[in-house]
């Protein structure tokens, strides 16, 4: 059974597309509730407003990281991934649900009955206010990517079925070998939503906390590419069993996990520091003193943390099943995975086999390349 090509099956169009349409209205919605709140100026006048920017800057990231992910799964095949994207889809639906709440938050300062003795359109809530004015914008969002989502999981059924023969094309037919090409898969594609979750926690802190003249910001900026270019050294490890350079990469992810502790203690003798690795703001979130500075984003910045602290913690586990298996044989699958391209079709003649000449017509054959 031949592998379809790159978007040449009607479930792999509509899936592609599918994440693309939803892409381009969520990312509207968002664009016209942030132009709203833009307008008024507010920005500079008080951190709880700066929710609307992490809105749309985690939105605008997340919807190209999963352009990317689909276009790169439907590429290789790669079904894990698929499920994997999935999940992501799902999460943003949650995330995009919170931020109604979040954003009431951040608009709406005053009471009912402050309100009712002196309106201010801005800062009150009802009829006619700002926060009226963007929550269908804001409704919309997680609606969109509701919808989209069933249509995914309806097709993401046919494509289990289609790339299901894709590492058999790869590893052939030994379970064992199979069971090791799908932890390598798993580990590519965790490393792939390490990088997302880590930039997306530094990104909510880079507009919340930090200011553009400080030295801290320029680090955290940096460290936006030495995280990925760590991922990626992980990722090649993986792929070419570069045992040296895989050990050097689970020894920091475990580093990573140990200095939670360490920073905990930390915060505790008043000593905040560090904003390379995001998870470690957890606890700094819902300290009394960062009350105002975090309570318009506190949910979904401990959503992000804990996610990301969870994939962290999978990635050094599956890392370390990846890393046993190596030199077993897998090697070669994993450098010459399935074919991205349909295999030119040959006639009998150009193959050197004869055509059959007897009249009977030939039953379909099913082979495993």
């Amino acid at each position: 059974m031949a592998l379809e090509p790159f978007l040449g099956t009607g479930a792999q169009k509509a899936f592609f597309f599918t994440v693309i349409i939803q892409a381009i209205v969520v990312l509207t919605m968002v664009g016209i509730t942030y132009g709203m709140v833009a307008g008024e100026d507010l920005f500079d006048t008080s951190v709880r407003y700066k929710t609307l920017p992490c809105y749309l800057a985690l939105f605008a990231l997340a919807e190209i990281f999963e352009v990317f992910m689909v276009f790169d799964a439907l590429r290789l095949r790669n079904i894990i991934q698929l499920f994997g994207v999935t999940s992501f889809h799902l999460a943003l639906m949650v995330i995009g649900a919170i931020q109604v709440p979040q954003t009431r938050d951040a608009l709406v300062s005053r009471s009912a009955a402050e309100c009712a003795r002196r309106f201010d359109w801005i800062e009150c809530d009802g009829p006619g206010t700002l926060f009226w004015r963007v929550r269908p914008f804001l409704i919309v969002a997680p609606v969109i990517i509701g919808v989209s989502l069933l249509i995914l999981g309806w097709y993401l059924k046919e494509l289990y079925s289609e790339f299901g023969w894709a590492i058999f094309h790869v590893v052939g037919a030994n379970p064992r070998m199979k069971t090791m090409y799908q932890y390598y898969q798993i580990m590519i594609c965790l490393l792939k939503f390490d990088f997302f979750f880590f930039t997306g926690v530094t990104m909510q802190l880079l507009i919340l906390v930090l200011k553009s003249s400080s030295a801290e910001f320029g680090i955290t900026v940096a460290a936006i590419p030495i995280v990925l270019i760590l991922l990626v050294l992980c990722g090649l490890a993986v792929q070419r069993e570069i045992k040296w350079i895989m050990s050097i990469s689970l020894v920091m992810m475990l580093a990573s996990l140990s200095y939670l502790r360490i920073y905990a203690h930390g915060v505790a003798r008043g000593q905040l520091t560090s904003y390379f690795i995001p998870v470690y703001k957890l606890v700094r979130f819902y300290q009394p003193q960062n009350a105002e500075l975090y309570s318009t984003t506190r949910a979904s910045l401990t959503i992000f943390t804990i996610v990301a602290f969870l994939l962290l913690f999978t990635s050094f586990g599956i890392g370390l099943r990846c890393f046993f298996d190596f030199d077993k044989g897998l090697a070669p699958s994993k450098i010459h995975s399935a074919p991205t391209k349909r295999p030119p079709l040959q006639s009998k003649e150009s193959s050197g086999l004869k055509p059959d000449t007897s009249g009977i017509p030939l039953g379909p054959r099913i082979s495993i390349e």
